[in-house]
């Protein structure tokens, strides 16, 4: 019988099955795209999101990123990460590298999709295969989530993301994000010459509308569109347990707040590091309080945030507010990082 069996090969999901196979455990992963495929996201890892990559033994290029900075037009503020540096990388890279690592350490990747789980006392069956354990790595719309009945409502105002790459030379090893009225624009650098844009708003327009909202970034943005437009959303996902008998919910799938403060990834890194360990302890069950604590920093900020970012007056004093405390911003960011 297979001890792990993973549905969804993204980043989450292939951490889950190396981390299980550096612990002696089989690992089957079940994903029906070809690697690497491409999503739209910010690429920035912050620095525990860098060392979870080094623990794996996945070495992936990529810009060193020193920090955070917040912009408005008028004002900026910087905070550099105190733990060592963070990554700005390709999606494709990064989800290629983790392919390959996967590979060299065994892990079979099953072209295939799970749209359904029989659970048993001894084991769970799903696409057609017998594990101990199913984790449910399949995104942000996780349909095994669903599936499972374990999504609460949200009745919040809906955000989306849009993101796309240009091919310009980084001006900052800085992950900047500008702030306008109706949303804000993450600017990573990706290679040496290339950044990603990435905007996000309630308001569902082109990317193009959104981006007008910045004509400090657009003066920038001389070298052409290098990718398409990718979007995704909404982004709040509400979770009621993470563990649901022998299924365990990782990455986007196991809850998501926003990506306001950028932690997605590395998140999803930890959080494969502990499911596994807690399935190596024999309490899969302990998962649920290990990966409560593993984002308690992420949602209390990160929610803080989006709740001030919803009323105009007070999103217009989140820069300013940062400028003029610059230890309260530099301790946000090293907590997040």
């Amino acid at each position: 019988m297979i001890d792990v069996l993973v549905a969804g090969g993204g980043p989450a999901g292939l951490a889950t099955a190396i981390h299980a196979a550096l612990a002696g455990m089989e690992a089957v992963v079940v994903e029906p795209r070809p690697t690497p495929v491409d999503k739209a996201c910010g690429e920035g890892l912050m620095p525990s999101g860098a060392a979870a990559l080094r623990s794996l033994g996945v070495p992936v290029e990529g810009r060193p990123l020193r920090g955070i900075r917040y912009l408005d037009g008028r004002r900026r503020v910087d905070a550099a990460f105190r733990g060592g540096r963070g990554l700005g990388v390709r999606r494709t890279a990064l989800h290629a590298a983790l392919a390959r690592r996967a590979a060299e350490l065994g892990v079979e990747v099953v072209p295939d999709k799970v749209e359904g789980v029989r659970q048993s006392g001894g084991g769970v069956e799903a696409a057609g295969l017998r594990a101990r354990w199913l984790v449910a790595a399949d995104g942000l719309h996780s349909p095994l989530r669903s599936l499972l009945g374990l999504e609460l409502p949200d009745r919040r105002p809906r955000r989306y993301g849009l993101r796309r790459h240009y091919r310009v030379a980084p001006w900052t090893d800085f992950v900047e994000v500008h702030w306008a009225a109706e949303g804000e624009a993450y600017v990573t650098p990706v290679g040496d010459d290339l950044v990603g844009v990435a905007v996000l708003s309630s308001r569902r327009r082109g990317y193009r509308e959104h981006l007008a909202d910045f004509p400090d970034l657009l003066a920038r943005l001389e070298g052409p569109a290098a990718t398409p437009v990718r979007g995704a959303g909404p982004l709040r996902q509400r979770v009621r347990a993470r563990v649901a008998g022998r299924v365990l919910l990782v990455g986007d799938a196991a809850g998501y707040t926003d990506a306001l403060t950028g932690e997605g990834v590395s998140l999803a890194l930890l959080s494969a590091q502990a499911l596994v360990g807690c399935l190596r302890a024999g309490a899969p069950q302990a998962y649920e309080g290990a990966w409560l604590r593993l984002s308690r920093r992420h949602r209390l900020l990160t929610g803080a945030l989006l709740e001030t970012r919803r009323h105009r007056a007070s999103a217009r004093l989140i820069v300013p507010a940062a400028q003029r405390l610059p230890a309260l911003f530099g301790a946000a960011v090293h907590a997040l990082a």
